[in-house]
């Protein structure tokens, strides 16, 4: 640890920090779970962003962490840190209930391999954080738990569907907070945030919920992911090892180092090339929110990167396709379920999607995903010659609460600002969040996009942004005094 670490709370320590004093006997396992413990008794009834709090199995973790290694067991990477999970996976002994009243019941018999993998590296989780019912909206509110607030601003959104994620951990509950991500569930929350993050490539995160009633469709499990969020790039780092460890209950897992070039290949030439991508002409760009955009891409060049401008492989159809696909398998194989136990806050919201979205039919869907391999393989190509892609999240500023309710064309608006975001969902290829600054006291981010396996790219270029403009929760910090 640095003297700026010690200098610092312990709650606002990053996770490598934390793991290392730990390890190294300068602080215990149980007093970091009490400073954890004390920032979610002060933060969170003003959040609401960890809904099931586990603080009491977190200290006698701790208690059993030091045991260890006083030991002197193995301990994992995450030993000793705490860290939150979202309430939408499988947390044994806890109800998965995914935001549904209804699912009350639903205990989870076993770990899902995120879980596991996370307990296997050490992490303590001290609670569950909240989403959106069915974990299918941008925005944090379901009849259960309630709606999550901004840590920036309560008139804003903290992201969905993991906000409450992302809320905590920008607050400083926890040093690293679960998150998933079909369409920026992960992405939207650190944008809105002031968060890292990583929507790892397809196969790189085990993921599996033993209490599922039956398996996702195809392009659900192909388009779904778990990773970490984290206020600092080094801690997204550390959680997606621990996430990435083997599972073999999920048959997508792949054995691929989490560094350097996957199997054989060539490495990328220096200095990395990084395509600038330009949105469509259709998206309505917020000048102030573009212009810490090209801020963040003036950066990578000073960082030694070689920056071009240029448009994206067909964004706008790559994400029409992810709609068209993602709506037509709900509408086949959740939508009855929904409409049964969901609020119209979910159900008029779904609507909205299908009014932007092709109403496919049998044919429609296979030849959809028939043509989603030219998609990425377009994408691909792209990433050959330039390895790194950088984009806005939004090309709007961060939402107010619950915009998505004002009907068909505020959604739509929404989702094609953060057209870059949700079209990657489609192609499974990695994408970091790196924040880029502030406007009006709240977050703005930039993506950065990999091609498969390559999340070390992508985080070395966000880390390089993050060099240059800083931790951002700790603007967030120095408010509170």
């Amino acid at each position: 640890m640095t003297p700026s670490d010690t200098a610092r709370p312990i709650w606002q320590w990053s996770a490598p920090a934390t793991a290392a004093a730990i390890r190294d006997g300068n602080i215990s396992a149980a007093e970091v779970v009490e400073a954890h413990s004390a920032r979610m008794e002060a933060a969170n009834p003003a959040l609401n962003a960890v809904v099931i709090d586990l603080r009491e199995e977190a200290r006698a973790a701790a208690v059993q962490a030091d045991a260890d290694r006083a030991a002197g067991k193995p301990l994992g990477v995450l030993h000793g840190v705490p860290v939150t999970v979202k309430i939408n996976i499988d947390f044994k002994g806890q109800a998965n209930t995914n935001g549904i009243a209804a699912f009350r019941d639903v205990i989870a018999p076993d770990d899902s391999p995120v879980v596991a993998n996370l307990r296997k590296a050490g992490a303590i989780a001290i609670g569950l954080t909240n989403t959106p019912e069915f974990s299918f909206r941008a925005f944090t509110d379901n009849p259960l738990h309630g709606p999550t607030k901004n840590p920036w601003s309560p008139l804003h959104n903290p992201g969905g569907s993991s906000g409450g994620g992302g809320a905590a951990v920008a607050a400083g509950i926890g040093a690293i907070a679960h998150g998933n991500d079909i369409g920026g569930s992960l992405r939207f929350p650190a944008w809105s945030n002031g968060l890292a993050t990583i929507k790892p490539t397809l196969g790189r995160v085990p993921a599996y919920n033993p209490s599922a009633p039956a398996e996702r469709p195809l392009m659900a499990q192909l388009m779904s992911v778990q990773g970490p969020m984290a206020r600092e790039v080094a801690s997204v780092r550390l959680g997606l090892q621990a996430m990435a460890a083997r599972d073999w209950r999920d048959p997508f897992w792949c054995p691929v180092p989490l560094e350097g070039v996957p199997l054989e290949g060539p490495a990328p030439e220096r200095p990395i090339r990084v395509l600038y991508a330009q949105p469509d002409d259709d998206m309505d760009c917020d000048p102030a929110v573009m212009a810490q955009v090209d801020a963040a891409a003036a950066m990578l060049a000073d960082a030694g990167y070689a920056v071009e401008k240029g448009p994206a492989p067909r964004l706008k159809e790559t994400w029409q396709m992810w709609t068209d696909i993602l709506m037509a398998e709900v509408q086949t194989m959740q939508r009855e379920i929904i409409d049964r136990v969901a609020t119209s806050a979910l159900t008029d919201t779904l609507d909205a999607y299908l009014a932007f979205s092709n109403r496919l039919d049998l044919k429609g869907y296979m030849t959809a995903i028939a043509q989603r391999s030219r998609h990425v393989r377009e994408w691909m190509a792209q990433l050959e010659e330039t390895p790194l892609i950088l984009t806005p999240a939004s090309v709007q500023p961060v939402n107010l609460l619950n915009e998505d309710l004002q009907g068909p064309q505020r959604v739509y608006e929404i989702f094609t600002a953060a057209r870059f975001i949700s079209a990657l969902n489609l192609l499974g290829l990695p994408c970091a969040i790196a924040p880029v600054g502030t406007l009006n006291g709240l977050p703005n981010a930039c993506q950065i996009v990999a091609s498969r396996f390559r999340e070390d790219l992508a985080l070395d270029a966000a880390q390089a942004i993050e060099d240059r403009v800083g931790v951002l929760c700790r603007e967030l910090w120095a408010r509170e005094g």
